[in-house]
């Protein structure tokens, strides 16, 4: 898994949480290797069984409340208990408080930064978990192009001059909207969704041969692009085989796997005269009614089923 440093953290996200450095700016360049969170008054309590040290630990108002409770010998043992583990990160005080006197003195004993915000716990963990889980999603790039076609996040994929950003520049005329050319960012978030996104020095921009490079959004205007979409779709286009066997029915379901994560998959076989756009965006409805349960070609060939026994 992807890790990131306290620094890094604290640098991309220091404005949207209202995070400031208390001290242990020495600490900053240890790691974060896990997205989930921690309040650690069971801990501060003495009970340190399967104390998850390796997560970002947040004090709020009950956490803070005990320490200042404490006498100022058991506040130093319950202190040195926590943040003498190695693999800690950081503590973040919540609600804006005030970092108790040994606090600052052990952070600094033991160089892990202590941070502040104005931000209650709950809010502030969902920000927090959200964050992590994209800085550390598992992440891959692809060649091809992502498109939104009736919401449904649709990948083009094909061996190149084949035709997907023609495609896609149809199906943008056509009111759908583009994600990315070329290059697509892929990441894994949890519950087994793919995000796909642009690289950002070329985002919403396409490269169309005899064209050059053409941008969507002053063309086409800002409802015609989107930052990422979900991938829920894989569009393989591939030369047209006469020898090959396309598929006519669609009884069989095809997938394809991204970062280990099944997606549902369709070759459209390329050939003069055939509008891809309108087979794409047919497609798509068609996968948005399998989302829901509806699978045509099998309902059918039931009906077909039961007529023939019937006779």
């Amino acid at each position: 898994m992807p890790e990131i440093t306290v620094g890094t953290f604290l640098q991309e996200k220091s404005e949207d949480l209202k995070l400031e450095l208390i001290t242990g700016v020495e600490g900053l360049p240890r790691l974060i290797k896990v997205s989930e969170i921690n309040r650690p008054g069971l801990a501060f309590t003495g009970y340190m069984e399967h104390f998850p040290a390796e997560r970002i630990q947040i004090i709020g108002l009950s956490e803070y409340s005990y320490l200042s409770s404490l006498a100022p010998e058991i506040l130093t043992e319950t202190l040195e208990r926590i943040l003498s583990y190695p693999s800690l990160p950081c503590v973040i005080l919540a609600r804006e408080f005030d970092p108790l006197p040994e606090m600052l003195r052990l952070h600094q004993k033991f160089k892990i930064p202590l941070l502040r915000t104005g931000m209650k716990p709950s809010p502030l963990a969902g920000e927090l978990i959200f964050y992590l889980e994209d800085k550390m999603a598992a992440s891959t790039s692809l060649h091809g192009v992502l498109v939104s076609v009736y919401g449904l996040g649709v990948l083009l994929i094909g061996n190149a001059g084949i035709g997907k950003s023609e495609c896609a520049m149809e199906l943008v005329k056509r009111g759908h909207m583009l994600v990315a050319d070329d290059v697509v960012e892929v990441r894994q978030r949890s519950g087994g969704i793919l995000i796909g996104q642009g690289e950002e020095i070329v985002r919403h921009h396409m490269e169309v041969r005899g064209l050059g490079i053409i941008d969507v959004r002053s063309l086409f205007g800002i409802g015609f692009i989107l930052d990422q979409s979900k991938i829920e779709l894989v569009i393989r286009l591939e030369d047209w085989d006469a020898n090959r066997e396309y598929e006519r029915v669609g009884l069989e379901e095809h997938y394809t796997t991204i970062l280990d994560v099944k997606v549902p998959e369709v070759i459209l076989p390329v050939r003069p005269g055939r509008n891809l756009a309108v087979l794409v965006e047919i497609a798509s409805l068609n996968q948005r009614l399998k989302n829901r349960g509806h699978y045509t070609a099998q309902q059918l060939n039931q009906r077909l089923i039961q007529i023939m026994s019937q006779r």
